[in-house]
């Protein structure tokens, strides 16, 4: 798509991506049994459409299905990058489901607007995290919604429970025990939320 800047100047937008097509298909190409009716699931429980965070990286409708596919994309790079040697089917399972569990669960979202007492929806924070939904992590939560259709490997499984690192409840647990799995998501998931999806041009310090 053409656009016509201030300036006057033309340039090439990329058009906006079909997230949800993408997902879709990098989870049916892995063959995995059961991941038909998980994609359903998905769906059913508004995946495709939920915020990512409250007020932080990609806090906007869609956010989560963005944020699933940059860290699949992200993850891709690093585990050819350093020759981790990754089936595409693992890396595709582990980042596009790393972050299932922000859908929320019991029929109750995780993040629900954030209504100010004017009335209006926070500008800075559009979403908050849902009072009414147990504190159950949500890396928790993937993995148990996750495994009510397919089957995840103990790797898998370790890599999605530790994704966080150090910034989540799994800090102490995972010390000594890194797996080059844990450590591609974990890479991939900071990257993107990080960099990736900083949403400016503010240069990071070093």
């Amino acid at each position: 798509m053409t656009e016509l800047t201030s300036a006057g100047l033309e340039f090439v937008s990329e058009p906006q991506k079909d997230y949800r097509a993408l997902i879709v298909e990098a989870l049916t190409k892995t063959r995995r049994k059961g991941i038909k009716n998980l994609i359903a699931f998905m769906d059913e429980v508004g995946f495709f459409s939920a915020p990512c965070s409250g007020g932080n990286h990609l806090c906007q409708e869609g956010g989560l299905a963005e944020h699933s596919w940059n860290v699949y994309e992200t993850a891709l790079k690093l585990n050819k990058a350093l020759g981790a040697g990754f089936s595409k089917d693992t890396i595709a399972i582990c980042a596009l489901l790393h972050d299932l569990g922000k859908v929320g669960d019991h029929s109750k979202q995780m993040y629900i607007e954030n209504v100010l007492k004017s009335g209006k929806v926070s500008a800075t924070k559009p979403y908050k995290r849902n009072p009414g939904l147990s504190a159950v992590p949500h890396a928790v939560r993937s993995i148990k919604l996750a495994q009510r259709y397919i089957e995840l490997s103990e790797g898998e499984e370790w890599a999605i429970l530790c994704h966080d690192g150090l910034y989540d409840f799994m800090k102490h647990e995972m010390l000594g025990k890194e797996t080059p799995l844990f450590m591609v998501l974990h890479w991939a998931d900071m990257w993107s939320s990080r960099v990736v999806e900083r949403g400016d041009d503010t240069e990071i310090e070093e």
